[in-house]
């Protein structure tokens, strides 16, 4: 039983030179090695890349018994804490995934769209022809205050800049302290000494908000996520605890903020490097017909820049996979960005062509930024609505010029993918959003 061949050298090289250029070093690995080869990555350990459609496909809807997606995701109990739906395995995931489902799916979709609208019509009202933009950190408040609205259920502006300050700091300071070494407390001017008290302090506020929610006299009849959980019962008629919800809130604010942010921030430097996709896009919003095309958008811009490099998976047994025997305790990489990429598949990989999801669609298992099988992300529909709806806002009411020739080299963040630079623009001009809930107000 043996491992298939990867990159030599000292992991915290691998790991530095994936940090830098993870596609890219993904692309070299793939071609070089096949469609599995085995990589070391520091304060992850031992994992196998999948690049094999089949092989993903048998993962995600062969027996998951001995697949432990939860124990692969551990490294960030610390900040979304140990009832999160992602650290989770067994009878304990699946009795949490009932729960949460229920406020993602169907109308409720309708109504989150509607949200998105009305946030994106205020942001967007704001930009000034002139102006300088990094559009990922526009689009971090955009999608903030959104989790705020639908999520928390929170709308008055000092409660969302209150969220924003403390649960803000922990996001944005946790990608490092996922590593145990990183939370050490050294001291009160060490950086795990403050990493707790900013963890402490964005806790504290969550727990208020819960515990408020739970008294407003109109909690049956409120549709924000937090809401439609306070009343969620288990098969057994239990409700979820203040830990639970806690820990889910938590786990939708970093998958559901962070995550969406950068995928708008790529869609819109694919769009803006590609004029003729843009601009038939613009005529295609302006003519409110049908949607197609500007889901292909969101499609393809998650095809060809995915926030998510791959999925993961511990072997607690002995597997087969794409023909190698894998020892138990391995991770099992599914990658996400390296099918994406495949030829067979999407004809001119690297083109950002969105006519592909309206002429072929994608094959089962070929279009994967939300993982797949079981384990498939929640917010999936969520987190494409969102972006149709600030695209269908934004496109017609600014023009903006990119602020660098080159696309943004795509590095990690932590543990997704990103813009290295943000995506630095220029407002050229810039219209009040049709339909303004702003202009209505004024």
């Amino acid at each position: 039983m043996g491992l298939p061949p990867g990159p030599r050298g000292p992991a915290v090289l691998t790991t530095l030179r994936f940090a830098r250029r993870p596609v890219e070093m993904l692309r070299t690995w793939h071609a070089r090695y096949g469609d599995l080869f085995t990589v070391k990555l520091t304060g992850f350990g031992i994992g196998v890349y999948v690049a094999d459609p089949e092989a993903i496909r048998e993962l995600f809807t062969g027996d998951q018994s001995d697949l432990r997606a939860g124990e692969a995701n551990s490294f960030l109990e610390p900040v979304l804490g140990p009832h999160s739906v992602l650290v989770l395995d067994g009878p304990e995931h699946l009795r949490q995934r009932k729960l949460l489902l229920p406020p993602f799916q169907g109308s409720r979709v309708g109504a989150f769209r509607e949200v998105t609208r009305e946030v994106a019509e205020r942001e967007v009202a704001g930009w000034r022809a002139g102006e300088e933009l990094v559009l990922r950190e526009r689009m971090r408040s955009l999608t903030f205050e959104v989790i705020c609205r639908a999520v928390f259920g929170v709308t008055r502006p000092e409660r969302v800049e209150r969220l924003r300050q403390r649960l803000g700091a922990v996001i944005d300071s946790s990608p490092i302290f996922v590593l145990a070494a990183a939370r050490k407390d050294l001291g009160p001017l060490s950086p795990g000494r403050r990493f707790a008290q900013r963890l402490r302090a964005a806790d504290a506020l969550l727990y208020e908000e819960i515990e408020e929610r739970r008294r407003e006299p109109d909690l049956e009849e409120r549709t924000d996520v937090l809401s439609l959980l306070l009343r969620a019962r288990d098969e057994d008629r239990h409700a979820m605890s203040n830990a639970e919800l806690r820990d889910e809130l938590f786990t939708m604010l970093g998958a559901g903020h962070e995550t969406t942010a950068t995928g708008l921030a790529f869609a819109f430097d694919l769009l803006l490097r590609n004029p003729p996709v843009l601009e038939r896009l613009r005529e295609e919003i302006a003519a409110g017909e049908d949607d197609s095309y500007l889901d292909a958008v969101v499609k393809e811009t998650l095809r060809l820049r995915p926030v998510i490099d791959a999925a993961e998976r511990t072997l607690t047994v002995p597997r087969t996979v794409a023909g190698w025997e894998l020892p138990a305790g391995v991770k099992v990489y599914p990658g996400i960005a390296l099918v994406h990429l495949r030829e067979e598949l999407y004809p001119q990989p690297h083109e950002f062509r969105p006519e592909r999801f309206i002429d072929e669609g994608a094959e089962s298992y070929a279009w994967l930024p939300f993982g797949g099988g079981i384990r498939r992300c929640i917010g999936a529909a969520l987190a494409q609505a969102e972006m149709a709806e600030v695209l269908r806002i934004a496109v017609p009411a600014v023009q903006l010029g990119l602020l660098r020739e080159r696309p943004d080299p795509v590095v990690l963040r932590g543990v997704t993918l990103a813009p290295k630079h943000g995506v630095r623009v220029m407002v050229q001009r810039a219209t009040v959003p049709a339909r303004s809930t702003v202009a209505a107000a004024v």
